[in-house]
This record gives C-alpha cells, sequence and structure tokens, in this order.
C-alpha cells in the first residue's frame, strides 16, 4: 500500500505546485508586465483614486450627467458578479413593457425633447455592463445636462464630440461614448 499512496501523495503536491502556485504567478507576472492597465483592472483615475473601470458602466441618475444603457444585473445595476442579459426576446411582453416604462422615464426627464429615443437608452447590453452609450444616445441627453448645469448646450455637444470614440481601424465596430469619461469631463468644465 505504501508503494502505491507515496507516488500518489508526491504527484498531488508536485501538481498542486505547478497549477496552483508557479502557473498563476506566472500568467500573472506576463500579464502585468505585458497588460499592466488591463491586469490592474481598466480603471479610471481621479486625482490619483479609482473612479470606475473602462470596462464596467456606472449608475447615473443626475440629471446633470448622462446616463448609460440599462443594467441588466438585477437590483444592483452594474454589478460585475452578476453579468448576464436580461434573456428577453423581443417578442417578450415583459421586455416590451420595461422599454416602455424607460422611454417615460427619459421622456419625463426631459419634457420638452420630442425627438425618437434611441434604442440603447432603454435596452440593455448581452452583459448588462456596457460602459458606453451611442453618439445619439448622447446627442438626445445633451439639452437635458445643459440645462441642469445652466452650460451652453453647444458646449455639452462639443463635448460629446470630442468623447467619440471611432471604430477599431476605421471600421470595427460603431462609434461610441464612454458614460463616465464624458460625465468626468462634464465635471471639469468650468
Amino acid at each position: 500500500m505504501k508503494n502505491i499512496l507515496r507516488p500518489a501523495l508526491i504527484l498531488f503536491l508536485v501538481l498542486t505546485l505547478l497549477t496552483g502556485v508557479a502557473y498563476p504567478l506566472v500568467v500573472t507576472g506576463v500579464a502585468q508586465s505585458l497588460f499592466p492597465v488591463q491586469a490592474a483592472g481598466s480603471l479610471i483615475l481621479r486625482d490619483g483614486k479609482p473612479v470606475g473601470s473602462e470596462l464596467i458602466g456606472q449608475n447615473f441618475s443626475d440629471p446633470k450627467h448622462f446616463w448609460g444603457r440599462p443594467s441588466a444585473t438585477g437590483l444592483m445595476p452594474y454589478n460585475a458578479a452578476a453579468s448576464s442579459g436580461s434573456n428577453q426576446g423581443p417578442l417578450n411582453p415583459a421586455l416590451v413593457d420595461a422599454v416602455k416604462g424607460r422611454v417615460e422615464a427619459l421622456r419625463a426627464a426631459d419634457p420638452g425633447n420630442t425627438a425618437a429615443v434611441p434604442v440603447d437608452l432603454v435596452t440593455a447590453s448581452a452583459s448588462g455592463l456596457d460602459p458606453h452609450i451611442s453618439p445619439a444616445a448622447a446627442r438626445y441627453q445633451a439639452a437635458r445636462v445643459a440645462r441642469a448645469r445652466n452650460v451652453p448646450v453647444d458646449k455639452v455637444q462639443s463635448l460629446v464630440e470630442q468623447q467619440t470614440e471611432t471604430p477599431l481601424l476605421g471600421f470595427f465596430g460603431e462609434p461610441r461614448i464612454h458614460v463616465l469619461k464624458v460625465n468626468l469631463a462634464l465635471d471639469a468644465l468650468k
């Protein structure tokens, strides 16, 4: 029995050290040296302190800020531990009701705005964590944000244009605006 148990225990310890200690340390070291920003969480800093991530949206409800896409992560919006889509198809009455409610809330927040509501302001992304909105969604909100901040709307629209990220290599993806970054830029306006 000792002839079988001893090699099995030694193999168990060697594999534990290799796969449980050495491999994670090597992978972490390589990630931190080659991709330091991503390995640290892709954090966005303000005055040297983290205020969010480039990869995870945040819940903004103040009229002075741009609002992001709805989050599908349940009771706590943009909870990365609960990342998931709503799993509601386009014919699902619950999705239709949710979209109607979101459109009504946007209309109530800006009653004078009669423009069509961009779809990304009333539907969640696949992960429920998307930190971006379309330029159309930002333009839709620009007048409300300008009024709430008592600044000219063209100044807010100019900021939206400055914050618009172009598609990768000019054609992969769509133009988009990172909601936290544009809101931080708004807070820095004088």
